[in-house]
């Protein structure tokens, strides 16, 4: 198994780890489900398993993650934008 192999798993696995870490802890009730440390390891989580599944031609999956990396970009957005008081009129 080449190196870059090795690096494409290690990134699946750590990705995995990550989305299920922020659903634990947020069930667990240790972090807020719109926080800095969710809306971050989602978007890393996200973004790891789906450069993992594309690597392996796993479409449905990196489609997923990539959805999954917009959600959390938008989050993490959300979460800025809250902390310096300026949210846009649209949100509710």
């Amino acid at each position: 198994m080449d190196a870059s192999v090795i690096v494409i798993n290690v990134v699946g696995w750590l990705g995995m780890g990550l989305l299920i870490s922020a659903y634990a802890l947020v069930t667990a009730g240790r972090i807020h489900g719109t926080g800095l440390a969710f809306q971050l390891m989602n978007l890393f989580g996200g973004g790891f398993l789906m450069v993992n599944s594309a690597y392996y031609g796993a479409w449905p999956s990196a489609v997923l993650n990539l959805v999954w990396v917009v959600i959390g970009s938008v989050g993490l957005a959300r979460a800025a934008l809250g902390r310096s008081g300026r949210v846009p009129e649209h949100v509710a």
